[in-house]
């Protein structure tokens, strides 16, 4: 049983380094967006990013990264719920996607 032991062990270890590493990935997508919508103006709601998808793929140098795509939500006035994302490669964030909005033209309200 000695294989089997160590093939285990392997495997714990290969989980307990995933969520360590998802839980510092998660940190940098919630700064990220806390910052989009900071310079945008906008409030992060609940404060915090989910995970939408998880792949491995290979960044600029050819190494294999994990790519995540986090969604979040904020407002732009207070009482409304829009959806945005981003994605990261390993830990560093590639797309900060804040969608569209209308902006009301002042030429047009007068």
């Amino acid at each position: 049983m000695p294989g089997f032991e160590l093939i285990s062990l392997v495997v714990i270890g290969g989980v307990v380094w995933l969520w360590f590493d998802s839980l510092k990935a998660r940190d940098s997508a919630i700064a990220a967006a806390r910052n989009a919508c900071a310079m945008e103006g906008l409030l992060l709601l609940d404060d915090t990013v989910a995970i939408a998808s998880l792949k491995p793929a290979r960044d600029g140098d050819g190494q294999l990264k994990l790519r995540r795509v986090y969604e979040f939500e904020y407002s732009d006035t207070g009482n409304n719920r829009r959806q945005g994302s981003m994605v990261l490669q390993g830990h560093r964030v590639l797309i900060v996607n804040i969608g569209l909005r209308l902006v009301p033209d002042e030429r047009v309200l007068h």
